[in-house]
Order: C-alpha cells, then structure tokens, then sequence
C-alpha cells in the first residue's frame, strides 16, 4: 500500500469517526449517560490520535510528491 492510500483510508475513517461523534444517537447516548461518561472524551481522543497520524503520513507524501517533479 502507497502511503497516499494510507493517508485516504486514514481520512476515511476520520470522516467516519466524525460522523459519529455528531451523530444525534451519539450525542442523546452521551447526554443521557446511558454509556460511560469518559465516552465522548475517548472518541475526542481517537479523532485527535488518528489526525496526528495523518500528519506523520502527510509528511512522507508530500516528500514522495516532491521527489516525483
């Protein structure tokens, strides 16, 4: 796998995570404590984690880009 198609399945599954995370169900679950309080405060973390491993991935594209002119 080329690291652009790890950078797009990363992206992918941060959109996906995103949705989730303002998905109404998602919100009511977390409003009404139906689920672990530290919930929200753990997807937050996937989404922040997941984006600084997309940086990392980004660097190494945009060198390979580079490389490629």
């Amino acid at each position: 796998m080329e690291p652009i198609e790890i950078l797009k399945q990363f992206n992918s599954y941060y959109v996906n995570i995103q949705a989730i995370a303002q998905n109404e169900t998602w919100l009511l679950l977390i409003a009404d404590k139906k689920i672990d309080p530290e919930a929200a405060t753990h997807l937050a973390d996937v989404l922040h984690y997941l984006s600084e491993a997309m940086g990392c991935v980004e660097e190494i594209v945009e060198v390979k880009t580079i490389q490629n002119y």
